[in-house]
């Protein structure tokens, strides 16, 4: 049976923080729904019982963005895949905050920046939902897919910061912001 809380509570925290992936679903007045899984280790983090933010990797598109910056509704689910049996769903309103941006470097403390770092998602918890999660397979984890972090590494920055100045648009023609600034390691 599905429990509702208005913030996140401890033991919330410590499932989220075991986890090595999450999902993140976002959608616009028109146009398609976005959901997205996530992962690399520490990309996610709890600022405070009503407040997460993740670190976004330079990808295929800018979905997220687009559609924070057109409706700001995003929900986050978080899955253990261990013992005990949960499944965690963060409804919140959220934001896009880019390098260039006012709190960037306050907000980019909370994590080690890896390379093709876009931005960082700021969600303003409005209300958790737990739920069983029976039904999801137990599943061991292994490592980190490196492909997209040395993917990043590798680039010219000026290349990709050509590449992803000129994508200031999702597939449905929404608008996004271009990072100003290419983050390597």
């Amino acid at each position: 049976m599905a429990e509702f809380f208005d913030a996140l509570k401890d033991d919330h925290i410590v499932m989220i923080e075991a986890q090595p992936v999450f999902f993140v679903a976002t959608a616009a007045a028109d146009g398609r729904i976005n959901l997205s899984p996530k992962g690399l280790r520490d990309t996610l983090k709890v600022l405070s019982a009503t407040q997460v933010a993740y670190l976004d990797i330079a990808g295929s598109g800018n979905e997220t963005h687009a559609h924070l910056a057109a409706d700001g509704r995003i929900t986050l689910m978080v899955c253990n895949f261990q013992q005990p049996a949960l499944i965690l769903r963060i409804y919140g309103r959220g934001r896009a905050v880019l390098p260039q941006d006012d709190g960037w470097n306050d907000l980019a403390s909370n994590f080690t920046l890896l390379p093709g770092t876009r931005q960082i998602f700021v969600i303003d918890v409005e209300s958790v939902q737990t739920s069983c999660g029976w039904g999801v397979p137990m599943m061991t984890y292994a490592d980190d897919r490196q492909t997209l972090v040395k993917y990043h590494r590798q680039s010219d920055p000026h290349e990709w910061e050509a590449k992803y100045a000129a994508r200031t648009s999702s597939i449905d023609g929404l608008p996004t912001r271009a990072t100003d600034r290419f983050i390597g390691g």
